[in-house]
Parts: C-alpha cells; sequence; structure tokens
C-alpha cells in the first residue's frame, strides 16, 4: 500500500498532468455564424470558423516574458466567465452617430493573467490582461489559414537613409501576393487584409494600443500564415533627422514592453466580411476602443485650407507669396468666404532646426493671424515636428491655446514602440486639457485613440495625396485610392489629404513640386470627400485655383466630415467602391474606379425616395483631360441611378 505521503505525491502529479491535457474553450457570435475555439495545453492556441469553414487555424498566442516564465504555453485557467452584450452607443465625430454594439465574450482567468476572447457577428478579438506589473521580452501572435490566401500588404520602407524597420512613416502601397510569396526579411504594418478560404475577407489590426508596441506582421516560415513582431523598447534615443525634429532609436533593449502595474493589453482584431463591401464600412476597431472620458462637446471637426501641398503657390496678389503674414491672411480670407472652419501654418512658421516651438520666424506675427482669423470665424491649426512638441507639451499647449491656436497637427513620430505609443497619448491628454485638437501625421494607423480622446481627429499612417509631388510617373495612386477603404480605413479615419484642381487622366502625370497634381479626374477628388474617413479635412490645393473653380469649391465646402449614417453600398478591393452616407436629411452617394472605366449603378439606401438631385460625374472627355467633369440635374423615378465612370474617375450624387 501506499503511505499517505506517497498518495498526496501521485495525486499532486496526477493532478498536474490533468492540468496541461488540452482544453476547449468556445465563444459564439450572437447570430451564430462565427464561432472562436481556444485550445489551452502545451500551447494556448485560438481558431476562427465562420459559417462552418475554419478560416483562422489553430495560431499559438502567448507572452514571453523576460523571467523566463510564459502566459499561453502549458498555463492553466482557474475560471471561465462568459458574459453577452448588446447595446447602442452614441458616437462622437464618427461616420455614424450610433453604433450597435453585441458580442459575446469568454474571460479564461488564470493565476498571473486573463485572457479575453470577444465573437461579434463581423470579427473577433482577444486581449491579454495582466494582474501584476510585466516586462515582456516578446509577444507571440499568430494567424495560420487553411490555404495559401492571397492578401494586401504594406511593407516596411524605413524612412529616409536609416536602415530601420522599425523606423517609418507608415505610409506604403500595397503589394498583392499570396502569402507564400512574402518578401524574405521584411515587415509589413497594419492592417492587412486576407482573401481567406471561400473568399471571405479578414482584415487584421489592433485597438487600445496606448502603452504598448505596435504590432507588424511577417510571414510564417512554412508560408502558411502570419506572426506577429513587435519594436523592441527603446535604450537609448538621440535627436536628428528632418530638421532635427525625430528622436533617433541608437539602441534597443532586450525586451519590448515593461509595465508597472497590472495592465490590458491591446486587443488583436480579425475583422471578417463576406462581401468586399462590408470592410469598407466596419466599426469594429470603434467598438473594442476604450470609450472617452469627460465632455468632448468643444471638439469641432471641420475642413481646413492647407499651405504645404500647393507649396504657397498663389497668385493675382500684390505680395511675394510665402511663409509670412500676408499669405496666411490671404488663406484665411479664402476659408472664410467659403465656411473653411480651420487654416494650417505647416512646417516653416517656426524657426527650422532649432526644435523650439516658441521661436516663431519674424515674417509671421502669430497673435495677430490668430485674432484675424477669429474674427472671421476661422481658427489656426499649427504643425508640430515630435521632438519640439515633447519637450514641453503643456507649456506649448498652454501658450498657443490663450492665443487662440485651435489645435496641432504633429509629425515626424515615425516610430511605434512602446515609448511613442505612450507619447501619443501624452500628446491627446494635454491638448485636451487645453481643449485644442490633434492630427496625427508621420503616425501609425488609427488604434482606439480617436474614441478615447476625440480631441484625436485624425491619424496619417496613409500614402496620401502628398506622395505625387515626388512619386515616379508609374506612382499607382489610383488603384491605392480603391484599396485603402477595405484595408487602410478599417483602422478609422486617414489625413489623406485630397482636393487637388489640377488632375491628371492615365499617362499625363508627372511630379511637379510647385504646382502638384492628382492622378485621375476631378470628380475622382470630389468623391474622396464621401468615400474616405477624416473628421479633419484638408483642401490640398491653392485658394487660387479654388477661386477658379469655384463651383467645385463650394461644393467641396458644403460636404460634412462627420456623419449620422454610413452605408457601404458596392465595392471589390482595389477596384471600385461606392459609398452612402447621410448628414440630417441628406444623402450623399459616391463612387470611385480604378484605372478601368466602368458602368457604376448607385442604389439608394431603403427607405431613400428619389425625386430631384444634383450630380458630379467625369465629362465625355475626362479620359484624356481629367479636369473635365459635368454637374446636373437629374431626377430619379427608380430606386437606382447608372453613372459612368472613366478611368481614374468617380461621381457624387447628393440628394
Amino acid at each position: 500500500m501506499r503511505t499517505l505521503k506517497g498518495k498526496i505525491l501521485f495525486f499532486a502529479a496526477l493532478f498536474a498532468a490533468l492540468t496541461l491535457q488540452a482544453k476547449d474553450y468556445q465563444v459564439i457570435s450572437p447570430d451564430g455564424t462565427l464561432r472562436v475555439s481556444i485550445q489551452s495545453g502545451e500551447k494556448l492556441l485560438w481558431s476562427l470558423t465562420l459559417d462552418g469553414e475554419q478560416v483562422i487555424e489553430p495560431s499559438e498566442l502567448a507572452l514571453c516574458l523576460s523571467d523566463g516564465s510564459v502566459y499561453g504555453s502549458g498555463s492553466s485557467f482557474r475560471k471561465a466567465v462568459r458574459k453577452s452584450v448588446s447595446q447602442t452607443l452614441p458616437a462622437q465625430n464618427f461616420k455614424r452617430i450610433s453604433v450597435v454594439d453585441r458580442y459575446n465574450e469568454l474571460t479564461l482567468q488564470a493565476r498571473d493573467f486573463d485572457l479575453v476572447v470577444r465573437a461579434y457577428d463581423d470579427g473577433a478579438a482577444y486581449r491579454f490582461i495582466t494582474k501584476k506589473g510585466v516586462t515582456v521580452r516578446n509577444e507571440k501572435a499568430s494567424f495560420r489559414f487553411p490555404e495559401d490566401p492571397v492578401a494586401w500588404i504594406p511593407y516596411v520602407k524605413p524612412t529616409g537613409r536609416r536602415n530601420d524597420e522599425f523606423f517609418s512613416s507608415f505610409e506604403n502601397l500595397y503589394t498583392r501576393s499570396h502569402l507564400s510569396g512574402w518578401q524574405q526579411g521584411k515587415l509589413a504594418f497594419l492592417p492587412i487584409t486576407v482573401c481567406g478560404k471561400g473568399g471571405v475577407k479578414l482584415c487584421i489590426t489592433e485597438t487600445d494600443l496606448f502603452n504598448y508596441p505596435g504590432m507588424y506582421l511577417s510571414g510564417q516560415e512554412d508560408g502558411s500564415g502570419l506572426k506577429g513582431v513587435f519594436a523592441p523598447y527603446p535604450k537609448t534615443v538621440e535627436q536628428g533627422g528632418h530638421n532635427r525634429l525625430q528622436g533617433l532609436v541608437t539602441s534597443r533593449e532586450d525586451f519590448i514592453y515593461r509595465g508597472t502595474q497590472g495592465e490590458a493589453l491591446p486587443w488583436r482584431i480579425v475583422v471578417l466580411a463576406r462581401e468586399d463591401r462590408q470592410l469598407a464600412d466596419n466599426d469594429l476597431v470603434w467598438r473594442l476602443s476604450s470609450p472617452s472620458q469627460g465632455d468632448f462637446s468643444w471638439v469641432k471637426p471641420g475642413k481646413v485650407a492647407w499651405d504645404w501641398w500647393n507649396d504657397w503657390n498663389i497668385s493675382g496678389v500684390d505680395f511675394v507669396s510665402g511663409i509670412n503674414n500676408d499669405t496666411y491672411k490671404y488663406y484665411i480670407d479664402f476659408a472664410a468666404a467659403n465656411g473653411i472652419e480651420y487654416v494650417i501654418l505647416d512646417e516653416g512658421w517656426a524657426v527650422k532646426g532649432n526644435a523650439d516651438l516658441f521661436d516663431v520666424i519674424p515674417e509671421i506675427d502669430l497673435p495677430m493671424l490668430s485674432a484675424y482669423a477669429m474674427e472671421k470665424g476661422v481658427r489656426l491649426v499649427l504643425w508640430a515636428g515630435y521632438w519640439a512638441f515633447n519637450k514641453d507639451m503643456d507649456a506649448i499647449c498652454a501658450h498657443y491655446a490663450k492665443m487662440g491656436i485651435a489645435g496641432w497637427k504633429i509629425d515626424f513620430m515615425d516610430r511605434d514602440d512602446q515609448m511613442m505609443v505612450d507619447f501619443y497619448y501624452r500628446a491627446a491628454q494635454t491638448a485636451a486639457k487645453y481643449h485644442q485638437l490633434v492630427d496625427f501625421h508621420g503616425a501609425f494607423k488609427p488604434s482606439g485613440l480617436t474614441r478615447a480622446w476625440p480631441n484625436v481627429l485624425n491619424h496619417e499612417g496613409v500614402a496620401g495625396l502628398e506622395n505625387v509631388k515626388w512619386a515616379p510617373k508609374d506612382y499607382d495612386m489610383v488603384t491605392y485610392d480603391v484599396t485603402i477603404p477595405f484595408v487602410r480605413l478599417v483602422a478609422g479615419p486617414a489625413d489623406y489629404t485630397q482636393g487637388a484642381m489640377r488632375n491628371a487622366a492615365k499617362g499625363c502625370y508627372a511630379p511637379i513640386k510647385s504646382a502638384p497634381m492628382s492622378q485621375g479626374t476631378r470628380c475622382r477628388q470630389l468623391a474622396e470627400y464621401v468615400v474616405f474617413d477624416a473628421p479633419f479635412t484638408m483642401l490640398c490645393d491653392t485658394p487660387t485655383h479654388y477661386m477658379q473653380e469655384q463651383e467645385c469649391t463650394s461644393f467641396i465646402a458644403s460636404i460634412p466630415t462627420v456623419w449620422d449614417e454610413t452605408i457601404a453600398l458596392d465595392g471589390r478591393i482595389g477596384e471600385y467602391i461606392v459609398m452612402a452616407r447621410r448628414s440630417g436629411d441628406r444623402w450623399y452617394l459616391a463612387a470611385m474606379t480604378d484605372w478601368t472605366a466602368r458602368d457604376i449603378t448607385l442604389r439608394l439606401p431603403k427607405g431613400v425616395s428619389g425625386g430631384s438631385a444634383t450630380l458630379w460625374r467625369d465629362g465625355v472627355n475626362a479620359h484624356r483631360n481629367g479636369q473635365d467633369y459635368k454637374k446636373e440635374t437629374v431626377c430619379l423615378e427608380g430606386d437606382s441611378l447608372t453613372v459612368h465612370l472613366a478611368p481614374g474617375g468617380g461621381c457624387v450624387l447628393a440628394l
């Protein structure tokens, strides 16, 4: 017979063995079509099944800590807690006035961490919650697919001459490729969209990214999927780069994250869409973001007259244009005359090279310009480089808020390690303290800040129109434009900076710094104000051109920047997009195509009646002259209207 001690040891060993045996947990979406499975055992795995078909195969997830322990592999869960939520949430400065939030949630509780998993009708997400301060050496986040899917991949292109894969402006065109053809040694930034089994689209991204490095993806060695990669924590950072405004990491630690207390880490998200169009109006990133705290009713979205893209190139005036008081009074007068809420002073108003936002050039009298603008119902926004803003952001915001400056366009962060992600949060928080808005440029994609801090109206993280000032002639902006609604814009708004009045038909584009042009037609530029999300939207061209094209200018100025309702009517990734948006009782339907001319049918949303409407469409010669357009009044007798789009074309129907 076994001794008592022997029995105790035997049962202890048996309990340990049983603990390590695989155990399955499942959480199913409210409509029953999506199942998230969690398998715990030797490895912690998750998988997704949609309509009975597995779209993500068992994929490992874990936190590997610097002390050698692992949250995931071999972990045992003490308790499984389930809940269901169905609610309607008010939204501010968004693409709809309210958001339906329905999900089923499973929380698996271990000794040192929780794993929270949610199943929505349109996607799934998980996150780790640590119960104490930890240092994470690496995170395992993987996405394995049953076949070799095609993906739209934004490979990292290091900024400037630095060969640093974690130093990037997060703006690049997409490479369409099977995952097995992933470029070896290259990382891609989020979001990434994958065409899975049966044509289902899966968009991978993250949110609630406040104090943790952003996730990149690289190809699995066997070509079967993707795995997360994270920037190590900076050890030493030096001032340098563009006009000494960037923080250049010269060495890194051997960990990616250091927390001093228990913390909810970012959500890892997979948005699922049976039809491409469903990606274009998805709001899962917003639903999973932390809600705002406090009153942000003072935040005013709107349009902004921009100076940098058009190179301050105005004409018909009796002063030399440039970064000076007369030029900005001209911009302010233009904005006031057209009901444009803001004018931005981009780089150059502060002395270059000093990284000092209190050191204003003598040609600019900011107190006078701010007072002049406010008298005309316009507010000024100032451009700021990262290093200059970060030096003393509280004093900077306090000083310029007192002057009446509405907010900041903060540029040249070009990183998303933990240190830089924390800067975004502090910048949003500090600007909010002084009732100032923020537009992050040189920035990673939206990842929760636009909901948590509604004064953050926009992020760049997109290969916007600025690129055509220098891009080669074979640069394909047109195809990119009809790809981002299904990839980048799934994450949130983008500072694309549309509105060009010089428009190049196919084969007519050339990069010109001081007189830039867009690719595609004039009506494409108009359509982008409806298709792209941007509560803070630029008018990129010179006021001189806008005054010469007053008909288009008045229309652009009248289009809202936030919406009560958004519906993606049709679209195929990389080919075309058709969107409908409502503000009050006014509907806007817009379409854009790639370089293929096509007939697009604009179908009225359910419950919307026809009648008289204004149509902006490509002119009959827009295939040769991109500036050719036609504005006409049409009578909608049914529930649809078919419109011909020129190559690189677009249209807008205003009801």
